[in-house]
């Protein structure tokens, strides 16, 4: 027998991080395939115009306002969507942060709030709700990584470690996830067009529209496996760079991302602080 599947009609799909990018355009997608979507914000994200937007849709989206950091406030938030809209039947940890490192300007807060955020953000999210999922027999979650995942790109010392990070979690959590009827998928896009990848200091190849990331993750919900990338035509040519020698990899992604190029960070304008 195959492992559950989620489904609109047998409760509710939360998302963290969803008033901004990937997340806010995959929750207006869900409320439109009829979930009702319990979305995790902090106080002050704009989460009231998607509310506006998906308004009169199958579904609907609910806030739910709490920071991911916080254990205590996110088992609170699990318990509230629960009592207030019914069972969590997909969760979708979305939320991340994005904060460039470069080796001439190392921060312990970029370590920090990376890890803060797009690890234990995840952890203090999934312990909760996968205790309830265990108890109902039955449960969907999708962790957010990157292909960053795969091995050093420029300035992501921080950012491409978490989603390392996030893929180990999964990975090792679907063993018995998968005895618990809980299926487990990992997301890895390449670039995508929101607010994280406008900090970036070098050149994406491939880019790809926030809408287009939303819809093939959606579709991946429905229908894939475990691991999903896209666009293709970037995350198949890093699975082959992995491939390669160090520094023969080394030497295409100088080239792909046009680094050697770029000035020592002390020599041009930066935006990462």
């Amino acid at each position: 027998m195959s492992t559950y599947r989620a489904n609109p009609e047998h409760g509710v799909a939360w998302i963290t991080g969803g008033s901004t990018g990937i997340g806010r355009s995959v929750a207006r997608l869900l409320a439109k395939e009829g979930y009702t979507v319990a979305v995790t914000v902090r106080a002050n994200d704009p989460i009231d115009t998607l509310i506006e937007e998906t308004r009169g849709m199958a579904g609907k989206v609910l806030a739910f306002p709490s920071d991911v950091t916080d254990e205590a406030g996110m088992a609170a938030a699990v318990a509230a969507i629960e009592a207030q809209a019914g069972p969590i039947v997909l969760a979708i940890f979305n939320a991340g942060s994005y904060m460039p490192v470069t080796g001439e300007n190392l921060r312990m807060e970029a370590f920090r709030q990376s890890f803060a955020v797009n690890v234990f953000g995840v952890i203090n999210g999934l312990v909760p709700v996968i205790e309830r999922m265990r108890n109902r027999g039955r449960g969907h979650v999708v962790f957010m990584g990157s292909i960053s995942c795969y091995f050093g790109w420029p300035t992501t010392a921080a950012y491409g470690a978490t989603k390392a990070a996030v893929n180990i979690i999964a990975e090792a959590l679907k063993f018995d996830f998968d005895k618990m009827n809980i299926r487990t998928q990992v997301m890895n896009p390449g670039f995508i067009d929101t607010p994280l990848t406008e900090k970036s200091a070098y050149y994406m190849p491939a880019m790809m529209p926030v809408e287009a990331a939303a819809e093939r993750i959606c579709k991946a919900i429905r229908k894939s496996g475990f691991e999903v990338t896209f666009p293709r035509r970037l995350t198949w040519a890093m699975k082959l760079l992995f491939l390669l020698p160090r520094p023969l990899r080394e030497r295409a992604l100088r080239v792909a991302t046009r680094w050697k190029a770029e000035p020592m960070i002390y020599l041009r304008r930066s935006s990462f602080d």
